[in-house]
Formats: structure tokens, sequence, C-alpha cells
């Protein structure tokens, strides 16, 4: 599978960057609950899907629900909102900035 077949939306590089994200740290993309299909952004999903957004829950930290643009590993939620902002297998950075749009993606708190 290629990575723009496993990840849909505005992709603008091979590292997951899209339309809207797109510094050096925005590698990663989301795997969204109410289709289970990876998108670099909440802005992809809602420019692209026929859908609304489901969130995850408090209870689904441990699901693995996010893509590394940079290794191409999968993270568990756990892993990606408490992980210090890189990748826990190629330790490329994450933009830590994306913490502020966690209430698109996660229903959860506190969530740092």
């Amino acid at each position: 599978m290629t990575h723009s077949q496993r990840v849909k939306g505005k992709m603008i590089d091979h590292e997951t960057r899209c339309i809207h994200y797109h510094t050096e740290v925005d590698r990663v993309a989301i795997k969204f609950k109410c289709c289970m299909t990876y998108y670099p952004c909440i802005e992809c999903h809602r420019e692209t899907a026929d859908h609304p957004v489901a969130r995850w829950e408090q209870k689904e930290l441990k699901e693995v629900a996010i893509l590394c643009g940079s290794c191409w590993k999968e993270l568990t939620i756990e892993q990606y909102v408490y992980g210090k902002d890189h990748c826990p297998f190629c330790k490329a950075g994450f933009n830590s900035r994306c913490s502020r749009h966690y209430h698109h993606y996660f229903a959860m708190t506190p969530l740092t």
C-alpha cells in the first residue's frame, strides 16, 4: 500500500504534511474513529469525508490511531499524547502545538 493510499486528505508530501499544516514537525496522521481512516488533520477530514467526526474516548488510549509520517510506524493514542512530542520509534519531532487541537480528535480530559 502506498502512502497516498494509506492516508486520505490533501497531503503535500510523503511525511503526511497537508495544505493546512506543513511545518517541518507536522508529520503525523490521525486515524479517525468514525471511519478508521488516516487523515493529516481535522480540516482534511472535513473537506474530503462525507460524515461527521467521531472522537476517541479516554478508555481508548491503547488504540493504535496515530501514524508517524517519518518512519510510517503506528502509535497508540497514549504514545502520541504523552510521548514528549516525538516518535518513540524513529525519534522524529512532532509539532508540540498539535495539543491545542486534541479536542477535535480526542474526547478525554486531561490530556496533558
